[in-house]
């Protein structure tokens, strides 16, 4: 709670820190799918689905959070 109320800053630090759970775990796990798709076409067929679910439920929840719902 410190870190919010100093100068301002800890509100940007905690939006990017919100963004970066929301789009990292996604990415990683595209990247890693591609990395795979060559050697192991279901398993990276399987990581693409599930970092598009993961980008798609976090959005909403996000978004929930934003808009107060």
């Amino acid at each position: 709670m410190i870190l919010l109320l100093s100068n301002g800053n800890g509100l940007a630090a905690l939006v990017y820190g919100i963004f970066g759970l929301w789009f990292g775990p996604p990415i990683i796990m595209t990247i890693i799918g591609i990395a795979r798709f060559k050697k192991n076409r279901k398993l990276a067929k399987t990581l693409f689905i599930i970092a598009a679910i993961y980008l798609l439920i976090g959005g909403g929840i996000c978004a929930a959070i934003v808009g107060g719902v």
